[in-house]
């Protein structure tokens, strides 16, 4: 046996200790470490075992075992039983790995600046069977999870892990039989009050999940008591065309990148939620899934509240861009905030402008859906042009009466 790989025998015992020492100290949920005796001893016999199985294999350039691999499942099964959550998981690993690779470095500088050989034989050994190492312990993990928690959570887990990047994304979809796309359309309901999430919502939602073969998580309540749903609409149909698009394209602009299913997902959803929603979507690749939930989200709150019988759709970048411009600029936004004010002294004017605009400028049609004579849309449109001294029908009153109309909707100005 080499010197470096002596020497990282003889300090196995210290560089475990301060492993366990280490997951006590910054780990809080391991933080019972310091009261349960049992746990902390075999927390540190893992963390031997992982040491002296580094040793023996490393010089060789063995790979781990099936009961090597079963072991280190073990371990992601003891733990998952324990009630860890994926973050403390998550940084169990990267702690793990960092202490490794330290010590491995604390080793090489002991001999000197010699046994180059040695630390490229270990490097070479250490990536590829830590990587086979840490999906042992995801699948251990799992495994549990699967027996433990109800079907919902479950799918809840596999969204927070797919935001968050997490390599146990894999493992969780494969638990709720679901296939991970290259690409999701990230799309958050946003509730003006969040409701209360019985045992008849969970069935309803975890029913919808089944059918749309899409994970779901509730958001993170608002200071005001607004809720979010937050679903990840994959994305199948299309990534070739995203990958083949020029680069100035934005890819919400591209129409092939929203899911064909994702407005039939949002109404069933807005169904059994019960209560007006705006919806919000960005799509993005999964490593960018982070990013692409920001966009959303910010979307969701400047798109119109809606039920999903008034005409509920999924909205986009491209169909809100000048009102998120606008929620920047309080002078522009006071204007328009002034704008929808002296439309209150007609009859369900700003009412009669949704619809009109949502029926690009149909008379036929928007008379239709407010259920009043074409003589009647007519005289709104007129009492529209005489309060603000805007034509609906024109240009500037596109631009402007559109950004009055989903302002107002959107219950920004409360």
């Amino acid at each position: 046996m080499g010197s470096l790989f002596a020497e990282l025998a003889r300090q196995a015992s210290t560089n475990a200790r301060r492993e366990v020492e280490t997951y006590a100290r910054e780990i809080p949920e391991f933080g019972f470490l310091d009261k349960n005796r049992r746990a902390r001893a075999e927390t540190l016999e893992h963390s031997m075992w992982f040491r002296r199985r580094t040793v023996e294999l490393s010089p060789v350039n063995g790979e781990l075992g099936v009961d090597d691999l079963g072991y280190i499942a073990s371990m992601g099964e003891l733990r998952a039983g324990a009630g860890m959550s994926l973050d403390a998981r998550q940084r169990v690993l990267r702690v793990h790995t960092a202490l490794m690779l330290r010590e491995i470095n604390e080793a090489t500088d002991a001999q000197r600046g010699g046994g180059v050989d040695e630390l490229m034989r270990m490097m070479t050994w250490f990536a590829p069977q830590g990587e086979r190492g840490i999906a042992a312990y995801r699948q251990g993990f799992v495994r549990v999870l699967r027996r433990r928690i109800p079907y919902t959570e479950q799918v809840a887990l596999l969204a927070r892990s797919l935001l968050n990047g997490d390599q146990i994304s894999a493992e969780l979809a494969a638990a709720v039989d679901m296939e991970l796309p290259d690409r999701c359309a990230v799309t958050v309901f946003r509730l003006p009050d969040r409701p209360t999430i019985d045992r008849f919502l969970e069935n309803e939602i975890g029913a919808l999940v089944k059918s749309h073969r899409a994970p779901v998580m509730w958001g993170p309540e608002g200071g005001d008591g607004s809720g979010e749903l937050i679903a990840l609409v994959p994305l199948f149909v299309g990534a070739a065309a995203a990958e083949n698009a020029p680069p100035y394209v934005v890819p919400d602009l591209l129409p092939d990148l929203t899911p064909d299913h994702l407005p039939d997902l949002v109404g069933d959803f807005a169904r059994a939620l019960g209560c007006p929603c705006a919806v919000g979507t960005a799509t993005a690749p999964l490593p960018e899934l982070a990013e692409a939930l920001v966009r959303a989200r910010r979307i969701s709150r400047t798109a119109p509240l809606r039920r999903a019988s008034a005409g509920l759709r999924p909205h986009t970048l491209a169909d809100v861009f000048v009102e998120l411009a606008v929620a920047d600029v309080p002078f522009v936004d006071d204007w328009l905030r002034t704008v929808a004010r002296s439309l209150e002294a007609g009859p369900d004017l700003l009412t009669t402008l949704d619809a009109y605009y949502r029926h690009d400028m149909h008379r036929g049609a928007t008379a239709t859906a407010l259920n009043v004579h074409t003589r009647t849309l007519d005289y709104r449109l007129r009492r529209v042009r005489e309060l603000t001294g805007i034509d609906p029908g024109s240009t500037r009153g596109v631009r402007t009466l559109t950004a009055v109309v989903t302002r107002r909707l959107s219950g920004a100005w409360r």
